[in-house]
């Protein structure tokens, strides 16, 4: 009976490893996709976690989490965007588009701050969201909205549209440029807020221009090539994801005139610009002594 040599299994597990990050970009019904992230960040799924990759579809049932520093943007089905703060932690408990084009979603905010955003273009279609932020619950049908749950205090801001908010038997109808805000075990306050205050709590979900942020569309990426030794490039790819980052590993043939040996690729993608790479690489260097350098993308 034939057996697979130690090559011809690590050979097997890049390429499945590989084939199964782009499967995720080809799952045809979803909640919400992967838009951007500023690592590290991770996807539960059946109780699992891997690196949030932008491109991965969402099902229902899954957790994003996001780690110190860390940012997401989910782009739901139905046109909104939901952006997600550090140490945040977004559970996608049900979600379905109906035949006359109703979508009917619940999320849930267990941890973080998170905003959520319906376009222009989207605010007509019809919705029927339920946000629950702690112990919090909002009824959404379009509009821009902000929350943050802590293990102490709730907070949920609206800036424009309209929601429904109840919590602890108390029940608010949120003017724009409102935000309730309760500590645990008392009842909530409505407040006005202004124009900076917005600016100070937009900040937590927002991913900062220059940040090092990866997108599907970036055509920056971090790599290692050439790595001859197995368990090493392995190494590299396993501690790179165990961190929160989206990294691939590819095997090739080497390229030396005659060698024919396996080499392989290790990389991170995505990036904006080589800059964004490039502070990504020295982040990466000193906290896990990775030897990644800048490339860009051929196509």
């Amino acid at each position: 009976m034939s057996t697979f040599s130690t090559t011809q299994r690590a050979i097997a597990r890049a390429t499945l490893v590989f084939a199964l990050s782009l499967s995720a970009n080809f799952a045809t019904a979803s909640p919400g996709k992967v838009e951007a992230v500023l690592a590290p960040a991770w996807l539960e799924r059946d109780g699992q976690n891997q690196p949030l990759t932008p491109g991965t579809e969402i099902r229902n049932g899954d957790v994003v989490k996001t780690g110190s520093g860390s940012r997401a943007y989910l782009m739901l089905a139905e046109g909104s965007r939901v952006k997600l703060g550090e140490t945040a932690r977004f559970e996608f408990k049900d979600s379905s588009a109906e035949p006359q084009g109703m979508f009917r979603g619940v999320f849930n905010v267990a941890a973080g701050a998170f905003r959520f955003t319906t376009g222009l273009l989207q605010k007509a279609r019809a919705r029927d969201v339920t946000i629950r932020v702690a112990t919090a619950t909002i009824g959404i049908r379009g509009t821009d909205v902000w929350g943050r749950a802590a293990p102490d205090n709730e907070l949920v801001a609206l800036i424009e549209g309209k929601i429904e908010l109840s919590r602890a038997g108390q029940t608010f109808q949120l003017a724009p440029m409102h935000f309730m805000s309760a500590r645990q075990g008392e009842g909530g306050q409505v407040q006005r807020f202004d124009f900076a205050t917005l600016q100070t709590l937009g900040a937590e979900t927002e991913i900062a221009s220059g940040s090092g942020a990866v997108r599907e569309t970036g055509k920056w990426m971090l790599k290692q090539d050439g790595l001859t030794d197995q368990a090493q490039a392995f190494d590299v790819y396993d501690r790179l994801r165990a961190a929160g980052y989206p990294a691939q590993i590819r095997p090739t043939r080497g390229a030396a005139a005659g060698s024919g040996e396996w080499q392989y690729s290790v990389r991170v993608s995505g990036f904006d610009s080589g800059g964004e790479a490039a502070k990504v690489a020295g982040s990466l260097r000193n906290a896990l002594g990775t030897q990644l350098t800048v490339h860009q993308r051929a196509n």
